[in-house]
C-alpha cells in the first residue's frame, strides 16, 4: 500500500514537472496565421452563445467589424503572448469590465517557486501611481536605495516606461464609458504584465528622476533574512481575529477593519479592502452589535481600492444598512436553461481532485439543473439576493456616508448603486471603476483557445442592482466629488474622508 502511495506521488510529481515544461515550449512556438484566425473565430463564437449582455456597450456590427478586421492583420505566424497582444485589445472594445483573456507566460517549476519564496520581490516592494503616461513611486516599503516617495520611473532596462503603459492600458477592460477605473488597475497590474513578458528576473536597471534629477539605480532580488522568514511563519498563524478581519500575509494586512473614529463613539468606521465572504458574518454581526450599543448616528464605509467579491457578502452587508424590507438585486439573466453546467466544472486539477469531483458531479449536475427558471421568454438563475429580504436586528438606522473610488469595482458598484438609488447613502469621492447599472459575472465558463492554449474566461450571469436603471453606460457617480492626488497620498492625507469628518462636525455643532 504505502509503495503504491509513493509511485503515485512520483507520478503526479512528475506529470506535473512534464506539464510545465510542454507549457513553455508551447509558449515559444510561433502559430501559423490560419490557426490563429481560428482561434479569433472560436473566441467570438463562444462569447456571443455564453455571454448575457454582449451588446450593452458596442453594436454587433461594430464588434463583428472589429473582429473581421483583426484577422486580415494576421498574415504572419505568431507566438501565444504576440497574438494575445493582438486580440485582448479587441477584447477590451466589448467594454466589460470581467471579461478578458489571461495572459499566456511562462510556468514555473516546483523548483524555481521554492527560491522565488526565499527571496524579496524585485518591483512589488514599492507602491505605485500612474498619471497619464508616467509611473510614480509612492511608497518604498524597504527603503531600497533610499528612493523617494515621488520619484518618477522613466524607463526599465533602457526601455521608456511610456511604451510600456501605452501597450498595457489597451489591454484592460473597463464597464462601458467609465473614466477612472483603467488608472488603479494599470498600476496594479502594471508589473504583472511585464513580468508576463520578461519572465522572472534577477535584476532590473531604472532610470529614475525626482525633483529634477535623474538618476540610475540597479534593482537586485535579495534574499530574505532569518528575521523576514520567521516573521513570514508568524503572519501564516491563524488567531481569531485574523479570520475574521480577513487577513492577507502577502500585504501584512486585514481585508476588514473597524472602529470608532471620535471618543463618544458616534461616529463608526468599516472598511472593507475585498468581499471575500471569509467569516463576513461574523466581522459584521460584531461591529455592528458594537455600534448599536455604542448608539453611533454616523457610519462610514469605505470601499475604496476594493475590486469586488462576494455577492453574499454585500446582501450580508446590506441587510445592516437598511432600516426596511430590500430587495439587493434583480433577477439575474443568463444565456439558456443549459448554462449552470458549462462552468468546466472538471477544469483542472490533479488526480485526486478529479477523483472527488467525479463522485460528487450527480449532486452539481441535480443542483445546477435546477438553478434556472424560464419567464417572458428569458432564463434566469436563482440567486438569494433578488428575493425580499428582511433588515437585521441590528440595522444601522443614522447617517451612511460611502467612501468609493475608480478601484470601488463588481460587487463594490452593486453595493454603492443601491444604496444611492435608495437614498441610504451620501457618496463621497470619485466615480467607481464598477458599472452603475450592472455587471456581467457571477460564475464563468473557462474556454481555451485550441492552438494558442489561451484561457478565456467567460461570465455566464447578469447581474444588475434593483435599481431604477440611469442608462449612463458609467461607473456610480458621487454625491459629493473629492479628488485625491498623488501628493495627498504621499503625505497620508485623505481629504476624502476629511470631507465627511469636516460634514459630520458641522452636524453635530448644528444640533
Amino acid at each position: 500500500m504505502q509503495k503504491n502511495y509513493f509511485f503515485l506521488l512520483f507520478l503526479l510529481l512528475m506529470t506535473a514537472c512534464g506539464s510545465v515544461r510542454k507549457h513553455n515550449e508551447l509558449q515559444k512556438i510561433s502559430i501559423p496565421p490560419e490557426k490563429l484566425k481560428q482561434d479569433v473565430d472560436f473566441a467570438y463564437s463562444k462569447i456571443k452563445e455564453m455571454h448575457p449582455q454582449l451588446f450593452w456597450y458596442i453594436s454587433q456590427q461594430q464588434l463583428d467589424y472589429k473582429f473581421d478586421s483583426i484577422k486580415k492583420t494576421i498574415n504572419s505566424p505568431l507566438t501565444p503572448l504576440q497574438f494575445y497582444f493582438k486580440l485582448q485589445p479587441v477584447i477590451s472594445d466589448i467594454r466589460e469590465g470581467h471579461l478578458s483573456l489571461r495572459i499566456p507566460s511562462k510556468r514555473i517549476s516546483k523548483k524555481e517557486i521554492k527560491e522565488l519564496e526565499n527571496k524579496k520581490g524585485m518591483f512589488s516592494r514599492f507602491d505605485y501611481y500612474i498619471d497619464d503616461d508616467r509611473l510614480f513611486i509612492i511608497r518604498n516599503k524597504d527603503s531600497i536605495e533610499n528612493i523617494k516617495p515621488g520619484t518618477e520611473i522613466l524607463s526599465i532596462d533602457h526601455t521608456p516606461v511610456s511604451y510600456y503603459i501605452e501597450r498595457y492600458r489597451k489591454l484592460i477592460s473597463t464597464d462601458g464609458f467609465n473614466t477612472t477605473f483603467k488608472p488603479y488597475f494599470l498600476k496594479d497590474l502594471f508589473f504583472s504584465y511585464y513580468v508576463a513578458e520578461k519572465g522572472f528576473q534577477n535584476k532590473a536597471i531604472i532610470e529614475t528622476i525626482y525633483n529634477g534629477e535623474k538618476k540610475t539605480y540597479q534593482l537586485t532580488r535579495e534574499s530574505k533574512s532569518e528575521d523576514d522568514l520567521k516573521k513570514e511563519k508568524e503572519n501564516k498563524k491563524r488567531t481569531d481575529e485574523k479570520k475574521i478581519n480577513d487577513y492577507v500575509a502577502l500585504s501584512d494586512s486585514y481585508n476588514r477593519n473597524f472602529r470608532f473614529l471620535d471618543k463618544d463613539s458616534s461616529t463608526a468606521y468599516i472598511q472593507v479592502r475585498s468581499f471575500s465572504g471569509v467569516y463576513s458574518g461574523k466581522f459584521y454581526k460584531n461591529a455592528f452589535e458594537k455600534i448599536k450599543n455604542a448608539r453611533s448616528k454616523y457610519l462610514i464605509i469605505d470601499i475604496r481600492n476594493n475590486y469586488g467579491g462576494s455577492l453574499e457578502e454585500i446582501h450580508k452587508l446590506y441587510s445592516y444598512l437598511s432600516p426596511e424590507p430590500y430587495i439587493l438585486i434583480k433577477p439575474s439573466q443568463v444565456n439558456s436553461a443549459t448554462t449552470p453546467l458549462k462552468t468546466n466544472y472538471f477544469r483542472k486539477g490533479n488526480a485526486l481532485q478529479y477523483t472527488f469531483k467525479t463522485l460528487a458531479y450527480p449532486a452539481f449536475f441535480f443542483a445546477q439543473t435546477f438553478s434556472t427558471y424560464k419567464k417572458d421568454g428569458k432564463f434566469y438563475y436563482k440567486i438569494k439576493a433578488d428575493k425580499l429580504s428582511k433588515p437585521d436586528k441590528n440595522a444601522f438606522t443614522g447617517k451612511i456616508f460611502v467612501l468609493i473610488n475608480g478601484a470601488s469595482f463588481s460587487a463594490s458598484s452593486i453595493l454603492t448603486s443601491k444604496l444611492k438609488n435608495d437614498k441610504r447613502a451620501v457618496l463621497v469621492g470619485e466615480e467607481t471603476g464598477g458599472a452603475n447599472d450592472g455587471t456581467v459575472a457571477g460564475f464563468y465558463s473557462y474556454q481555451t483557445l485550441p492552438n494558442s492554449k489561451i484561457d478565456l474566461p467567460i461570465g455566464l450571469v447578469f447581474v444588475q442592482p434593483d435599481i431604477t436603471p440611469t442608462n449612463t453606460k458609467k461607473g456610480v457617480v458621487p454625491d459629493i466629488p473629492v479628488q485625491e492626488t498623488m501628493d495627498d497620498i504621499i503625505n497620508k492625507k485623505d481629504p476624502q474622508l476629511d470631507w465627511i469628518l469636516k460634514e459630520i462636525k458641522k452636524e453635530k455643532a448644528a444640533n
